[in-house]
């Protein structure tokens, strides 16, 4: 009879079974999730504030300028994003409650968004 003991797969991330039965410790420092540099960045608080970032995490080095902390629905989203991306005559997307404009447009998107009545901060680099 083959040997029985032997972890042929285990979804318990904490112990490791050995062949002869005894568990192991998984070693300290295990996997973490990290954001890479440039990526989306956390969500922002609920002050009122819209805050603009730089962006070029996963875009092969493309810069997106990110626009996070507008309120309203989808609708309303959409429509702030429609104006943005006339204002800059750039492409752009709405990815949940960030929109994202191609290219760094930051200035420009922070006059149009205080001309629309929002507090707006520029943040990130």
């Amino acid at each position: 009879m083959a040997d029985e003991s032997r972890l042929v797969y285990s979804s318990d991330g904490e112990h490791v079974v050995s062949r002869q039965g005894e568990r192991a410790s998984k070693p300290a420092g295990g996997q973490r999730s990290r954001r890479a540099k440039g990526s989306t960045p956390p969500p922002a608080p609920a002050d009122g504030v819209v805050r603009i970032h730089r962006s070029t995490g996963g875009r092969n080095g493309k810069t997106v300028t990110l626009i996070v902390g507008l309120p309203g629905g989808e609708a309303e989203l959409d429509r702030v994003l429609k104006v943005l991306k006339q204002h800059c005559g750039a492409g752009g997307t709405r990815s949940g409650a960030h929109l994202e404009i191609q290219g760094d447009h930051r200035e420009r998107v922070q006059e149009r968004l205080q001309a629309l009545g929002y507090r707006v901060r520029l943040a990130g680099g």
